[in-house]
């Protein structure tokens, strides 16, 4: 049905409004409000009938929907005092007073039409779905998990399906950052064709999940889906809503679990939704409790696999937030490839076990098997963006650049892959191209919302700093150290590590435009966020030295020296090679220096040392055909 009021037209069977062909950017529930309203215009509506036909066995205030009727005069442009369109009846409800032409919508033949031919035939491409998050209709807190975990669930079995291509839900949860509650431009960003949205209420033990497919292009609802029953059915309920798409659409029922993927319990499938949400918040203050989620999961079902996967993922992260400090969570990375090996065990075929098996293999310094891990789930889901990120990451020279290339094709939103690839083009000595790439990083992530900027949201301007500090710019480098920082966000993954790099940059351009004192301060901040870290340390050595206070300055170099001995106590070789050689040179010791990063090259091959070109510590070295030989050898590597 098409409802025309005013400059308006409102299509329930493309379930939009707009105002002179412009789309509204109203939310579904907003939408509900006012196709029940235009459906009886003219009419009193009272507030109990409102409650009952839009929020059905919700919980719903009289002043939630008062504040509905205010969203959506706002929408319209409509004014309480002097209302066009909506007017407030006191204590009873609202009437639509605008004059309303109700007629058949035109495309709803075609909307049909459209939805049996989702299958694709031979040699087609089957259709892009975009699964939302289901909204929360009844605002149940206790429940709210299942807004992730129904999606989740209903996009794995719309993929079972084989008619559709299922964007990765992470990549839609980031878009949705991005955009809001516009259909149109959340499929434009993702590339797809079809757009499934649904909510959920509890009432009592009971839930009601309602469901629709939107085909973009047409504006139509394809398909729609609504049933009831226990929520402790809830994974019969999931089931019964995809059944019913297909069977609107024409499909058929799909092709069942694959074992060990999924579970049969509840408690098992909120404490792993629960555990991933916070792990794709990637706030570091939130991974205890995830890896707790993941815990509760296997402990309720053994045999989950995605419970295993999933916790080795936050196993990783919590790695990965120690890294750099003098006593790595060693015990995290390798419980995390153990857990990672038990899930690929249960499910030989659950791709994000053997991807996050390379994650964590990368960080152990296992590189070979790390590649056989990131290239067996890419195999299994060529798809998978990250998939393809992680082989990548595992990955070096042309292997790299390639892999990323890819995700970035199957993720253009991933802005941190560029960084990833500009690494590979500075061990090359490539540094005009790798700054292109900084800078275009720099564009993309700038103009992402800080939302929807999940991993890691940081890096780009630390990196176009060095590059214009390699060339002698270093007024525009410390803009960049400066940009860089007011980005860091000391809870986000790897926050920390590029607060510490951006002052300690920022302190070596200082010294070289003789602002020491300055230089010293910035040095001495960034031992703030990883204390008597080696790399600040040596940087406040060099500074001391150049202001003449030589007894500090030894006093400093000897507790460097200590420190970098952490490093190579923990396994983290390359480190200790990077460092050894910062402490040399700063030591007199030149030949020293440069046989340190010999070192680098006698390790597997990865991204170990690609910063070498850049370090401002190293600068001293650079006229010595030796270290050129060096730098040979390493840009070899990276081809």
């Amino acid at each position: 049905m098409m409802f025309r009021f005013g400059p308006f037209e409102a299509d329930r069977a493309a379930y939009r409004v707009s105002r002179d062909g412009t789309p509204l950017a109203l939310t579904p529930k907003l939408l509900d409000l006012l196709f029940y309203l235009l459906e009886r215009p003219a009419a009193l509506v009272t507030k109990e009938a409102l409650l009952d036909g839009v929020w059905p066995d919700a919980n719903v205030t009289d002043n939630a929907l008062a504040q509905a009727i205010s969203e959506l005069r706002e929408a319209l442009g409509d004014s309480a005092a002097s209302p066009t369109y909506i007017r407030t009846i006191a204590r009873r409800g609202y009437r639509f007073i605008a004059p309303v032409t109700a007629t058949a919508a035109a495309g709803a033949h075609a909307s049909a039409a459209a939805g049996n031919r989702s299958a694709p035939g031979a040699g087609e491409e089957p259709r892009a779905v975009a699964v939302l998050d289901f909204a929360n209709l009844s605002g149940d807190a206790d429940v709210a998990w299942l807004g992730a975990g129904i999606a989740e669930t209903v996009a794995g079995d719309l993929s079972r399906l084989g008619a559709f291509r299922i964007v990765d839900r992470w990549r839609v949860r980031q878009a949705v950052a991005e955009t809001g509650d516009s259909v149109a431009s959340l499929a434009e960003q993702l590339g797809v064709s079809l757009v499934a949205t649904g909510s959920f209420q509890r009432r009592g033990p009971q839930l009601r999940i309602s469901a629709r497919m939107i085909d973009v292009g047409s504006g139509d609802a394809v398909a729609d889906a609504k049933v009831d029953g226990p929520v402790d059915d809830v994974f019969s309920l999931q089931d019964a809503i995809v059944a019913s798409l297909a069977h609107a659409m024409g499909l058929g029922s799909g092709r069942g679990a694959r074992e060990g993927h999924e579970t049969s319990s509840l408690d098992a499938y909120r404490a792993y939704t629960e555990g991933w949400l916070r792990i794709e918040a990637l706030d570091t203050e939130l991974v205890v409790g995830a890896v707790a989620d993941f815990q509760r999961a296997i402990e309720a079902d053994p045999g989950f696999a995605q419970a295993f996967a999933g916790l080795a993922n936050a196993e990783f992260v919590a790695y990965e937030m120690t890294r750099q400090s003098p006593e790595p969570n060693r015990g995290a990375l390798g419980s995390g490839i153990a857990h990672a090996e038990h899930a690929i065990q249960l499910a030989p075929d659950l791709a994000e076990a053997h991807a996050t098996l390379s994650f964590l293999l990368s960080s152990a310094g296992r590189v070979d098997e790390a590649q056989a891990a990131a290239r067996r789930a890419v195999a299994l889901e060529p798809d998978g963006w990250r998939h393809q990120y992680r082989l990548g990451h595992a990955t070096w020279g042309m292997p790299r650049i390639r892999a990323l290339e890819r995700a970035i094709a199957l993720h253009p939103q991933f802005v941190y892959a560029r960084l990833e690839m500009a690494m590979v083009h500075v061990a090359r000595g490539a540094l005009a191209t790798a700054e292109s790439l900084a800078r275009h990083g720099v564009v993309e992530l700038d103009l992402q919302k800080p939302a929807a900027n999940r991993f890691p949201g940081v890096g780009f301007h630390w990196l176009l700093g060095t590059l214009l500090a390699a060339r002698g710019a270093h007024a525009e480098a410390i803009t960049e150290f400066d940009r860089e920082l007011a980005r860091v966000n000391r809870r986000r993954l790897y926050g920390v590590e590029y607060g510490l790099v951006a002052l300690y940059w920022r302190g070596y351009s200082e010294m070289a435009r003789g602002q020491t004192e300055a230089a010293l301060a910035s040095l001495r901040a960034a031992g703030t966020y990883l204390p008597g870290h080696p790399r600040c340390v040596l940087g406040e050595a060099d500074a001391l030295g150049r202001i003449g206070d030589r007894r500090a300055a030894t006093a400093r170099l000897e507790e460097a020296r200590a420190a970098a001995g952490h490093f190579r106590a923990t396994d983290r070789l390359a480190d200790a090679c990077l460092m050894d050689a910062l402490h040399a040179v700063l030591s007199g010791n030149p030949e020293g220096a440069v046989r340190s990063l010999d070192g680098l090259l006698d390790l597997p091959v990865s991204s170990s040392g690609w910063t070498v070109p850049l370090e401002p510590g190293l600068a001293p070295l650079h006229a010595r055909p030796d270290f050129q030989r060096f730098l040979t050898r390493l840009a070899d590597r990276a081809s």
